[in-house]
């Protein structure tokens, strides 16, 4: 393995590491005995679904409990924003506005963060154990005023840690921390299983029936995933000949899935939002709506499939540019058989491109959803859904051809260094 590649997987593994460990910081004036109690016994609600995601940051009531989805929740505002106002939109497109734009949301991701943080001690005050002990061991003004410093600071490092994985690492940082929440929980949550088999409240085969269904939901996902329609490109002659010694792409490969994960963990971020601040109410209005947010709720994920068929378009859209595509295929003297070049091409490709991810959509609304429906039809008395698992295989998929990426491109640095 090349060194410089070598290099990026361990400072990689570094800052997961540093984000695992931060885990395990809890916010200051908390009975974790009251917190763990209160888990025990709201594992199914959004609490165990933003539990899930941060890896028991929550359940530990760490510094990172908020996760890095205050962060996820103003890049979507932005998104949004920069479609809407085509000023916001050209700034994100240049060098100098874009690192004003990634500004603005960090200054968002501070707002959200301490919107969140304020609302969470406010619902820590209502939580008592089955002794009567109260979670909080300080004055409650004092307490919102340390812990929101404390979520505060840990969802400024997660963001930080997250763009030196991208910046001087492997793969999606964001990405790459919400990945390692989820498989952290792996280990507990085979253990838990364990447990229940041998305490008698769920069957052996059910078991068995579950690992079917994950295995089946793994490889549908890495089966759609690498699917692609292939669009063929021809040349002219005169083109071929100028680049004989050169390797011309004869297709443009469009993605099944043209967003990737982006929309699963959008839509996951729009939901838990009000479900984190509404959890710790007592105002039986606020309790029923928080209900109907609850992730073991039909209303959750008849929500989370619109919401990821949403953002499916919404982001395909972005990432895929019709209009460049085009321009550079006429630019270097291609075209696709029986489609003239210019607008025409332009509009092939857009089409092209919106029946795919008409499919695209549908796969990631259904993977999201139907998951959940077989285990809740089969009794599983824990939470359980596609979500994590498309996340946890797309972003594998996506590091690997990333490494893959990389160790190409040594190759062929070689390759020129010598002379070949």
């Amino acid at each position: 393995m090349n060194k410089d590649l070598l290099n990026k997987i361990l400072i990689t593994l570094g800052f997961v590491l540093i984000y695992r460990m931060l885990a395990y910081v809890p916010v200051p004036g908390v009975d974790l005995n009251v917190i763990k109690e209160f888990f025990d016994t709201n594992s199914n609600n959004a609490l165990g679904l933003a539990n899930m995601f941060s890896g028991k940051a929550v359940q530990r009531m760490s510094i990172i409990s908020l996760g890095i989805m205050p962060y996820i929740t103003a890049s979507i505002i932005m998104e949004l924003l920069a479609a809407t106002f085509p000023s916001l939109g050209k700034m994100k497109k240049e060098r100098d506005g874009m690192q004003k734009y990634m500004q603005i949301i960090r200054y968002a991701t501070i707002v959200i963060t301490i919107i969140q943080a304020i609302g969470v001690s406010m619902g820590l005050n209502s939580l008592t154990g089955k002794t009567g002990a109260s979670a909080i061991m300080l004055d409650l003004n004092t307490f919102i005023f340390i812990s929101t410093i404390s979520m505060l600071t840990g969802t400024m490092l997660l963001m930080w840690i997250g763009e030196q994985i991208t910046q001087r690492g492997i793969g999606n940082g964001i990405s790459l921390i919400i990945f390692a929440g989820i498989v952290s929980a792996i280990p507990s949550a085979i253990g838990g299983t364990v447990e229940l088999v041998n305490n008698g409240q769920m069957n052996f085969l059910t078991v068995i029936a579950l690992l079917i269904i994950i295995l089946a939901t793994v490889g549908f996902i890495i089966y759609v995933e690498l699917a692609e329609r292939r669009i063929p490109i021809t040349y002219s002659k005169k083109v071929m000949m100028e680049n004989q010694s050169k390797r011309i792409m004869n297709y443009i490969p469009i993605k099944l899935n043209l967003s990737g994960v982006i929309p699963v963990i959008f839509a996951s971020a729009i939901l838990m939002f009000p479900s984190t601040i509404l959890q710790g109410s007592q105002n039986k209005y606020v309790m029923m709506i928080a209900d109907y947010l609850n992730p073991n709720s039909y209303t959750f994920n008849i929500l989370t499939f619109l919401f990821v068929v949403f953002f499916a378009y919404f982001y395909a859209s972005i990432t895929f540019n019709a209009k460049d595509i085009s321009e550079n295929l006429k630019r270097q003297g291609g075209f696709i058989p029986g489609i003239r070049t210019g607008d025409t091409t332009k509009d092939f490709l857009n089409e092209t491109a919106s029946r795919l991810t008409l499919w695209g959509s549908l796969y990631l609304g259904a993977v999201a959803t139907i998951p959940w429906l077989i285990v809740k039809a089969m009794g599983v008395p824990f939470f359980f859904g596609g979500v994590a698992v498309m996340i946890v295989v797309q972003v594998a998929i996506d590091t690997m051809r990333k490494i893959e990426a990389q160790q190409y491109m040594n190759k062929y640095k070689t390759l020129s260094a010598v002379g070949l």
